[in-house]
C-alpha cells in the first residue's frame, strides 16, 4: 500500500488520505486517517477546517490513524479564545500597533488551552466543532454539529452543544481489551487479514 497516495478510491475526489495533504508541521496525522468534503475541496483542509491556527501561538493538532473525519468538521485553536482575564474582551495585545503596546505580547491577548489531541479510530460527523484543549480518546464517536468543548472518553458517543456522552459503545470490559489490543497498530497485513473479525464484532478472534 501506497502511504503517501492522497485518494483511497480512484473514482473519489472528495475523500483524501489526510496524511497526504496537510503541510503544517504543527499538525501530525496518522496513517489510513480520512477526510471527506463534497462542499469544498479535500486538500483544503488546513485552511478550511483548522481556524484561528496561528504559527505564534504553537499550538498542535494531532490525529490518529484510521480516523474519519466527515464534511464541515471543524478544529477551533486558541488564538480564537479571546482572554477572560481581562476587564474588556477586545483584543488590544493583537492590535499593538494601533494603541502603541509591546508587540511581544501579543498572545496575551487568548487564552491558551493546549493542543487538540484525537485518538485512533476516531469518527466525527458532519460540521462537528472541536475546541481547543480537548482531548478525544480512541474508538470515540461525535456526533452531528457536536460543539466539543471537554474532553471525550474512549469509546464514547458525544453530542450536542455543549457535546455531552450519550453512551458508551462497549461495555467496560471490550473497552479495556480494545485500548490494550491497539489493533490500529499492526502490520498492514494483519489488520487486512483482521478485518471479517473487527467488522463482525469478533473480539476474541482478534487476540
Amino acid at each position: 500500500m501506497n502511504k503517501n497516495k492522497v485518494y483511497p478510491r480512484s473514482s473519489d475526489n472528495q475523500t483524501v488520505y489526510l496524511k497526504s495533504v496537510v503541510t503544517r508541521p504543527t499538525i501530525e496525522v496518522g496513517d489510513f486517517t480520512i477526510y471527506n468534503d463534497f462542499v469544498n475541496d479535500p486538500r483544503d483542509f488546513e485552511k478550511n477546517n483548522v481556524l484561528y491556527h496561528y504559527p505564534i501561538n504553537n499550538d498542535r493538532l494531532i490525529i490518529g490513524k484510521f480516523c474519519s473525519i466527515a464534511c464541515g468538521a471543524k478544529f477551533i485553536f486558541n488564538c480564537a479564545n479571546h482572554t477572560l482575564k481581562s476587564l474588556s474582551t477586545y483584543t488590544f495585545p493583537l492590535f499593538f500597533e494601533e494603541w502603541d503596546l509591546p508587540k511581544s505580547e501579543v498572545a496575551s491577548a487568548w487564552d491558551n488551552k493546549g493542543d487538540i489531541v484525537i485518538g485512533n479510530d476516531v469518527w466525527i460527523g458532519y460540521d462537528a466543532v472541536i475546541m481547543a484543549g480537548v482531548t478525544i480518546g480512541d474508538g470515540a464517536i461525535i456526533g452531528t454539529r457536536a460543539v466539543v468543548t471537554k474532553d471525550v472518553e474512549p469509546y464514547s458517543i458525544v453530542g450536542g452543544v455543549p457535546a455531552k456522552e450519550i453512551r458508551k459503545r462497549f461495555i467496560p470490559e471490550e473497552i479495556t481489551r480494545l485500548l490494550e489490543l491497539q489493533w490500529w497498530n499492526w502490520p498492514i497485513e494483519k489488520i487486512k487479514n483482521s478485518i471479517p473479525d473487527i467488522q463482525s464484532g469478533n473480539l476474541d478472534a482478534l487476540y
